[in-house]
């Protein structure tokens, strides 16, 4: 048999690796790593997300792990530098980038935990019992038995705060490793978060990128699904899923007993109050905190209609009315071509440069992995996702720089045009497009699935580059002097830290003790240092015990959820869970 040659140096550089760690023999594991090296490890040897940068970072991560994981069987799996492996407790899936032979990136990511395996395929559970039963116990029985316990006379070991993607996904994988969950949204039916917003907002990311845990999309999917079709999967998610959940539920508090170590949270259920003690809290409200609506001087006194934009209904009613749209991201475009579409006149207040990416260049460029051709190249979605997760976040910039360039040119027209309309561009502080201002919460993007032809030829107006002064009975006066006749004006202003959700649930002292939510410490104007290198809080164990954090896109909630179940399964189950890496104190503040 040919082995290729790639295959072969993963094949012999894994054979050293596994023996050195066999001997204990860190200093023979580490010549194995480039000077400048990278390894992510997602649970599996540390019980966090972190990423060890050097070798030194490498080999106090080793001395202190090495002896309790105890990794052995290390197996390359196809080509291109994938391998299995196992550990003490559990199972994972790894990947290995050569540079003249040695380590320069190295992923670890535990995928399962042993004598916890999900149910699935040859061993998926038969779902009835054959025979004539007395007495027998239905699906239906269990089902309503669920429903009625848990919550009420059995307390769920997780409770998850919010039903959107997010908490359905989670939810879903706690479900499949049998975690007694609970879930608790504010929302009559799940789903409801997308039905409520604008009629005319679809997903912005393809339906390749937005599969959610064991259930994706089928084939006929369109490509960019409608908010109110991505609320009716997500209500049937969770019925397929068998979730459990308490909607028309508002958290009123929570806090944490020190001594049973578990919560007291208080909810208010369609008007009933009960107490629920969970023992884990998960916050999965999003990768945003509250609405940030700005105080100009004067609002009080407008007589035309003000909303955020997480308010805004849709466009109908304003037809030949004179509509103000403060922000320039994804949001105030697609409400402002919402306004437009429904013959309202529309102005934009651009206050500061807004990165613009076109959906078809930035699926085609962007996103390489998800996609139709990938899907027929044989990558399945958790191909893609563990390809992207093998990419420490410091190597991204450099990787992310010549595709925004490469977006650029092909787009040079469409960039040409908008500048010529004066609105104001930027492609990251350091050129590296989207993705890393998602990461880095930096200025507002829009991904244009339309809006931008709406105002490079001026049938939306622009106003760029100016604050707004303050407000009038009838209208919005620019620091510029001039003055903007409204009738409606909408705030796509954006979102606070996720952390304030556990201010506002728990108190300030607990969200300050967890720290910033989101954001790497890349040093740029939004995401201050320190570097941490992984997303803040995010997935994995925060400095508040039994508190955790779950969000992101579509894409992320989707891969992450796997590592966030598999930590909270081996706590239920009393396995030693050692978390190695936590952010530094001075590093929240």
């Amino acid at each position: 048999m040919n082995i290729p040659d790639k295959s072969l140096a993963t094949t012999q550089w894994l054979d050293r690796f596994a023996r050195a760690l066999q001997h204990n023999d860190i200093a023979a594991a580490l010549a194995l790593f480039a000077d400048t090296s990278y390894w992510r490890d997602l649970v599996a040897f540390t019980w966090n997300i972190v990423t060890f940068e050097g070798q030194d970072a490498i080999g106090n991560m080793l001395q202190a792990r090495l002896a309790d994981v105890q990794p052995h069987s290390f197996v390359i799996d196809g080509a291109d530098g994938w391998f299995t492996f196992e550990t003490e407790v559990g199972r994972g899936r790894g990947h290995l980038r050569l540079k003249d032979g040695k380590a320069w990136t190295f992923l670890t990511a535990l995928t399962e935990l042993k004598s916890f395996e999900e149910k699935s395929g040859p061993t998926r559970e038969i779902g009835t019992q054959h025979g004539a039963i007395p007495n027998r116990v239905t699906w239906t029985d269990r089902r309503q038995a669920d429903t009625a316990e848990l919550g009420i006379t059995r307390q769920p070991f997780v409770l998850i705060v919010g039903a959107g993607q997010g908490g359905l996904g989670l939810g879903a994988r706690l479900k499949r490793l049998g975690v007694p969950t609970l879930i608790v949204d504010r929302h009559e039916r799940p789903g409801d978060a997308w039905r409520k917003r604008y009629k005319s907002l679809c997903l912005h990311d393809p339906v390749w990128y937005d599969h959610l845990p064991y259930l994706p999309f089928p084939d006929h999917w369109p490509i960019y699904t409608p908010k109110d079709k991505m609320g009716d999967w997500l209500e049937a998610y969770a019925k397929i899923m068998e979730l459990d959940i308490w909607n028309s539920t508002a958290c009123k508090s929570a806090a944490w007993d020190e001594v049973r170590s578990e919560w007291t949270v208080e909810v208010d259920r369609a008007g009933e109050s009960f107490t629920l003690k969970p023992k884990h809290l998960v916050l999965a409200t999003g990768m945003s905190g509250f609405p940030q609506v700005p105080r100009f001087p004067g609002a009080d006194r407008f007589r035309g209609t003000q909303h955020h934009s997480s308010d805004h209904p849709g466009g109908e009613g304003w037809s030949g009315k004179r509509c103000v749209v403060v922000g320039a991201n994804n949001s105030a475009h697609d409400i402002a071509g919402d306004l437009w579409e429904h013959g309202a006149d529309v102005t934009m207040i651009q206050r500061s440069p807004t990165l613009v990416a076109r959906s078809e260049t930035l699926a085609r460029i962007g996103r390489p992995l998800y996609s139709e051709e990938a899907v027929h190249a044989g990558i399945t979605t958790e191909i893609a996702d563990f390809t992207a997760a093998s990419w420490p976040y410091a190597l991204q910039p450099a990787a992310a720089r010549p595709v925004t360039a490469q977006m650029k040119k092909e787009d040079a027209d469409f960039y040409d045009r908008l500048k010529a309309a004066g609105f104001q561009l930027t492609f990251g502080e350091d050129e590296t497009g989207i993705g890393q201002m998602y990461m880095r919460r930096g200025s507002g993007y829009y991904i244009d699935v339309g809006a931008s032809d709406l105002i490079a030829d001026g049938r939306i107006k622009l106003c760029a580059g100016v604050e707004i002064d303050h407000l009038t009975e009838s209208a919005v006066v620019l620091k510029d002097g001039r003055a903007l006749a409204a009738d409606l004006v909408v705030y796509a202003t954006g979102y606070g830290s996720m952390n304030q959700w556990a201010a506002a649930l728990i108190s300030q002292e607990v969200a300050d003790k967890v720290g910033k939510c989101w954001g790497l410490g890349s040093d740029t104007a939004k995401d201050p240092g320190p570097w941490e290198g992984e997303l803040r809080n995010m997935w994995k164990p925060t400095a508040q015990e039994g508190l955790w954090f779950h969000g992101g896109n579509l894409a992320q909630s989707r891969h992450y959820s796997r590592y966030l179940a598999l930590q909270l399964k081996a706590r239920l189950e009393r396995i030693a869970t050692p978390v190695y890496g936590m952010t530094p104190v001075h590093h929240r503040a």
